[in-house]
């Protein structure tokens, strides 16, 4: 043994004897993590946030967050002799005078944008997978306030160099927080320290930015990991893979070499955009003037959506006066009412979807998104919504850039707004169906080959490939879920029932969500389907099942409790499980 090893050995036995870190290790290395790309989305945050660590640190050495006036000298040549914060004047020191500093400025903004980016697509896979199902709900919370600490880090960095690009955020801001009937005019005095500007913005938001934030980031980062170790990862379907197991390599040591390389993956990518993709050129900018105001004003993309809603709300008539007091809804619709509906729905999803399928079960096993087409189709508007709000928050570039009126754009994006998540909603819903539908002809036919056969009575066929074992176990291993019913509002004695109102609303959500559904292929069509041979309809029906492929809420019986699904939430159909398998 060299001396390395025997050093490592004692030191390893010392902390275990006075610690008791060994047993600790020993299982936590011995936790099994699967293997898919899309599970590198959330490693992807991870090590983009610890990038932001590190060349914050840098950063913060050379920042000066005073808003105290100076006469700068200095490089640029276009920036010298200018009147300017301390905060601009250190920005500027940092990206000329200091030797890596515009290096590093750039690295952690574009860190600050892929950190944002993995959060936003690392949710996208939780919510359309279902990922967020019990017993994971909570976790779907914490990482839901991730996402709003960064904007709020975002935002707050953003801001610190007093330029006037970060100057007319803060300006932004203002207006909104003006716009709170009552409170408003005291909340801003309260937050800029006096009139906007003011001079203790900038030291309040460097508090944030470098110590609050990230503190609670890091702690809810923590818990959001050991939530995940505690409940185990969820997996995709596959074989050998059910609710009760997680199928992958171990932490120690494939896991942990795979995650340290792909840590210096995304290290040396943002390395490589910081190095040659030039960001936030603030000597561009100038110093924050409140006078001048310019076209192509944009915030970072993680902010446009807010930036977006202010441009699309018209002005004229959304000023009513109250009592005395000017109700601003020109700002108060836009930057408060429409985020928070989007946000709060999105947070509460989970206990939504929950509510309407009455399910008790732990889910460890993924769906398929075109298994689960109403929750599919609700992200995809969605999404649509913050997509709209986005192009509105950069109209002005659309417009210069594409030779098109102003006003036609926001003409037709406020029209949009409305109209494109409800296509969004009903195209991806048809496609879901459909691709439901294809899964059903695939199992009962197989796949077409384009062979033509002719029968010795004269008939052509197509001959059709049949799927193997795994192939058709994917495509009908999912428990569909159905619409709760409901009990008459009186019993049999003619007295009013208790909790019908909760139950009626409970059984029309429930609707809204599965009443158009796909169904599996059962063993007994796929036996019926070989028995008439692979080119022939299935036109039988089975115990349970009618003959259309798509079910819909009428042809159910009213008139019983709201319960599980039969065989849905509370527990599979009869041999649904082993009969997938022996599919």
């Amino acid at each position: 043994m060299s001396t390395a090893q025997r050093a490592a050995g004692g030191t390893a036995d010392y902390l275990d004897q006075r610690t008791g870190v060994g047993l600790a290790v020993k299982s936590f290395a011995r936790k099994i993590f699967p293997d898919h790309w899309s599970f590198m989305l959330g490693e992807i945050a991870l090590y983009s946030f610890v990038v932001l660590i590190i060349s914050g640190v840098f950063l913060t050495m050379f920042f000066v967050p005073s808003m105290g006036l100076i006469t700068y000298q200095g490089a640029p040549a276009s920036m010298n002799g200018l009147e300017m914060s301390e905060a601009f004047a250190s920005t500027l020191h940092l990206s000329f005078d200091v030797t890596g500093g515009l290096l590093m400025r750039q690295i952690h903004h574009w860190a600050a944008l892929v950190f944002m980016a993995a959060i936003v697509t690392h949710m996208m896979r939780v919510f359309f997978t279902g990922a967020f199902r019990k017993p994971r709900e909570l976790n779907w919370v914490v990482g839901f306030v991730l996402m709003i600490l960064g904007l709020a880090a975002g935002f707050t960095g953003y801001s610190l160099p007093d330029d006037v690009l970060s100057g007319n955020g803060l300006r932004i801001t203002d207006g909104v927080v003006r716009a709170i009937p009552v409170l408003g005019s005291y909340m801003s005095f309260m937050i800029f320290g006096g009139e906007f500007p003011g001079e203790h913005i900038i030291p309040r938001l460097f508090t944030l930015h470098i110590l609050v934030i990230p503190a609670l980031i890091l702690a809810l980062v923590g818990l959001h990991l050991f939530m995940v170790v505690l409940h185990k990862h969820t997996h995709f379907p596959g074989p050998g893979r059910t609710e009760h197991n997680v199928v992958g390599f171990p932490l120690f040591p494939v896991y942990v070499a795979k995650a340290g390389g792909f840590f210096f993956i995304v290290f040396g990518v943002l390395a490589l955009m910081g190095g040659t993709l030039s960001i936030n050129p603030v000597w561009n900018y100038g110093p924050y003037d409140p006078s001048p105001v310019t076209a192509g004003a944009q915030p970072d993309w993680y902010m446009l959506f807010l930036e977006g809603a202010l441009r699309l709300m018209p002005g004229a008539g959304m000023e009513p006066v109250i009592a005395g007091y000017t109700l601003s809804l020109n700002v108060i619709i836009p930057a408060m009412i429409i985020p928070g509906i989007l946000f709060t729905a999105l947070a509460l999803y989970p206990f939504i979807e929950a509510f309407a399928t009455g399910d008790k079960r732990e889910h460890h096993l993924l769906d398929r998104p075109r298994n689960v087409p109403t929750r599919t189709a609700v992200g995809v508007a969605i999404l649509t919504a913050f997509f709209v709000l986005i192009l509105a928050g950069s109209n002005d570039i659309i417009a210069t850039h594409f030779a098109l009126s102003l006003n036609d754009i926001s003409r037709f994006l406020r029209v949009m707004i409305f109209v494109a998540p409800i296509l969004a909603f009903w195209i991806t819903k048809r496609i879901c169906l459909g691709l439901q539908r294809k899964d059903r002809e695939l199992v009962l036919h197989g796949h077409e080959t384009g062979r033509i056969v002719r029968f010795s009575h004269g008939e052509y066929i197509e001959v059709h490939k049949p799927l193997d074992e795994y192939e058709r176990w994917l495509r009908v291993q999912h428990v569909p879920q159905r619409p709760l019913e409901l009990l008459p509002a009186e019993d049999e004695r003619g007295v009013r029932r208790k909790g019908y109102r909760r139950d009626a609303v409970r059984a029309r959500v429930s609707r809204f969500f599965f009443e158009d559904r796909v169904e599996p292929v059962t063993p007994m069509e796929l036996a019926a389907a070989h028995s008439h041979g692979d080119h022939d309809a299935i036109g039988s029906t089975t115990e349970g099942h009618q003959t259309p492929e798509i079910s819909s809420g009428p042809e159910r019986q009213v008139g019983q409790q709201v319960a599980e699904p039969a065989g849905g939430a509370s527990g599979s159909r009869p041999g649904r499980s082993a009969d997938a398998q022996d599919h």
